[in-house]
């Protein structure tokens, strides 16, 4: 099992970075929603990771072609879609997984969707259960609760009226690609606003999605094909948030993230930070699908901060938070997160029982956590083959020194992490 060392950071840094990973949510969506067009789909940056570019993979399985140069690449879909002769592997991806389950379900033939021993691990039939109430056919392990997963195709599905029980993205999704094909109008609503890339993206394609006075998104069937894209890919506010954190954490610090993505689904950790004192600045550049622009961050001293709202805008950031959480003056709490539970790992006992490592007093609860903060101890840290755990204590490394244990889940989100970790201490 390959292990990272990563030493105390002794000096602060003032740097701008323009060379974070690209948007993973946004790669994998130009890359599935290109099959809605009938021409050449033009995506630049492009996130070369081991997730994203499965999703390519399984693109270029149902029949699209492909022509990448590196970071940019053009997609040329058939006009219908090609039953793949293996099976469909998503690697370490639920998003793949959840959101090819909507795109598949109303594709003439069968599909078998999988992933690697953690994906595999991961729950389905919250997205399943849903789509199969429509007419999809998804079969898999335990009662259609796990993958792999089995689709049969149905030409034609039901429309809908669906209000979830779960705020995820990846559920929405899921149910907006099915709905593209049903034979009426469709209707999803959820409690709390989740990450809204589909929606966008998909709209500026021309797909119609309306939201009516009732808090529903009103989905209309597609009429015929959706106009390609042209789009070049920003910055990942996730995989950025590493790095704002490591500016939060060191004495002086100040670093400036360009090209990323704005959009409020995708910063709120960086106003978590703000209240907890940090300098955070937002610079709007452009608008293409998604707002973009860069984002400074100042260190400052951290205070602890109570958060237990919009937590589907935090999924990804809170292991890092739980960092500055660590280090923090006084007591933090997150509530409300039990959704942290079916990630790549189970994030809150990943997050606490790594803390525990490292001499952080915490209290766990079934949806979340307390911590007191004050000194992070250098400890021998399992990420659990999650990419987050992972780089969020590598970066506490900076505060303490630290030791990582299976640091290979990182290429799936992010190649060049420790690249970038590494230009810290010039």
């Amino acid at each position: 099992m390959e292990k990272f060392a990563i030493k105390k950071l002794t000096k602060a840094f003032d740097i701008e970075i323009d060379s974070i990973a690209s948007d993973k949510s946004i790669s994998h969506r130009c890359a599935m929603f290109s099959l809605f067009s009938n021409e050449t789909s033009y995506i630049k940056n492009y996130l070369t990771a081991e997730d994203t570019l499965n999703t390519l993979s399984i693109v270029e399985q149902l029949g699209a072609i492909i022509k990448r140069d590196g970071s940019s690449v053009e997609i040329t879909p058939t006009d219908t879609l090609t039953e793949p002769s293996d099976v469909l592997d998503c690697g370490n991806s639920g998003t793949a997984m959840r959101l090819f389950c909507g795109l598949l379900a109303s594709v003439d033939g069968a599909f078998t969707l999988t992933g690697d021993k953690y994906l595999r691990n991961r729950p389905m039939k919250r997205v399943a259960d849903p789509l199969r109430s429509i007419g999809a056919l998804i079969d898999g392990r335990e009662h259609g609760n796990k993958a792999p997963l089995f689709i049969r195709g149905v030409k034609e599905l039901q429309p809908f009226t669906y209000h979830s029980p779960v705020d995820s993205a990846q559920v929405k999704s899921a149910m907006i690609l099915a709905a593209l094909r049903a034979n009426g109008v469709s209707k999803y609503k959820e409690n709390e606003l989740t990450r809204d890339h589909t929606e966008r993206m998909l709209k500026g394609m021309g797909a119609k999605l309306e939201n009516d006075s009732d808090g529903f998104i009103n989905i209309h069937p597609l009429t015929g094909h959706l106009k390609p894209l042209n789009i070049t890919v920003p910055t990942d506010p996730s995989s950025a948030f590493f790095f704002a954190l490591a500016a939060a954490i060191t004495p002086k610090a100040r670093v400036l993230i360009k090209n990323v993505t704005l959009n409020p689904t995708r910063i709120e950790a960086y106003q978590v930070l703000k209240k907890m004192g940090v300098i955070v600045n937002f610079i709007e550049k452009q608008n293409v699908y998604e707002p973009i622009g860069d984002i400074e961050v100042i260190n400052n001293e951290l205070n602890g901060v109570v958060v237990s709202e919009n937590i589907s805008w935090l999924i990804d950031e809170l292991p890092a938070l739980s960092i500055a959480m660590s280090l923090a003056n006084g007591k933090s709490k997150v509530s409300n997160a039990k959704e942290l539970r079916v990630k790549e790992s189970d994030r809150i006992s990943s997050v606490v029982n790594n803390l525990k490592l490292c001499g952080v007093e915490y209290t766990e609860f079934e949806d979340g956590y307390e911590i007191t903060g004050g000194l992070l101890n250098k400890a021998t840290i399992n990420s659990h083959g999650d990419h987050r755990i992972a780089m969020s204590f590598a970066i506490a490394g900076l505060n303490c020194d630290m030791d990582i244990e299976d640091i290979q889940c990182i290429e799936t989100s992010f190649p060049n992490f420790k690249e970038i970790l590494d230009s810290l201490f010039k």
